[in-house]
């Protein structure tokens, strides 16, 4: 059983903030994999499948505890299927990383990341996370509601197909692949190339 966690905030209010970017991606993995309706589990929503026929079985979970008490919901759910944090990937909004990218670490600190300390003080850090870039605002005053703001029209441009290329790769992340995983998402999000200009025709002069 590999687990992977989306942080976010339950409620209507919250659907569109920056902060839920992590819920965000796991309803894009689940519609395109066609995983099982969300359901009630663990203090939060469920949704249950595999990448392939012959895959692990995969539980994506939302907490539905609010942020700053995520580890309750993700402690549940590891206690349950007795998992350790090798089979473990929690997807969370990053402001160190710029808006529409992504870094998969592996451990470390939260970094302030009121969900990663929940999750810190229920489980042994060492699981992966995929840190998903909503960029910074600038000023470390405006900080909370950069986070706590929905994300702008002018947003959707990067980051519906960010959550399109997260699903896509998602198998590879599985897998263990993390730079695999990264690549993949960076090709699918890559602005197009300009085309070739033909050269200019000789003036005949």
């Amino acid at each position: 059983m590999i687990v992977l966690v989306g942080l976010g905030n339950p409620g209507t209010p919250y659907a569109g903030n920056r902060h839920n970017i992590g819920f965000m991606a796991l309803d894009a993995i689940q519609s395109r994999h066609r995983f099982s309706p969300w359901k009630r589990a663990f203090q939060g929503e469920v949704a249950e499948g595999k990448f392939g026929a012959g895959g692990d079985k995969i539980l994506l979970l939302k907490p539905m505890t609010f942020m700053n008490e995520s580890g309750r919901s993700v402690g549940e759910a590891a206690r349950f299927y007795k998992i350790g944090s090798a089979d473990l990937i929690v997807f969370h909004d990053e402001l160190d990383v710029a808006a529409g990218r992504i870094k998969v670490k592996k451990g470390g600190g939260h970094a302030g990341h009121n969900g990663l300390r929940s999750i810190d003080a229920h489980l042994d850090p060492e699981y992966r996370r995929v840190r998903l870039g909503i960029g910074h605002p600038g000023d470390k005053a405006q900080v909370t509601r950069h986070v706590l703001g929905d994300f702008a029209k002018a947003d959707r441009v990067w980051l519906e197909p960010l959550l399109d290329a997260v699903a896509d790769a998602a198998p590879l992340l599985v897998e263990g692949n993390d730079a695999a995983f990264q690549t993949r998402v960076a090709l699918l999000t890559a602005p197009p190339k300009p085309a070739k200009q033909p050269p200019a025709k000789p003036s005949g002069e």
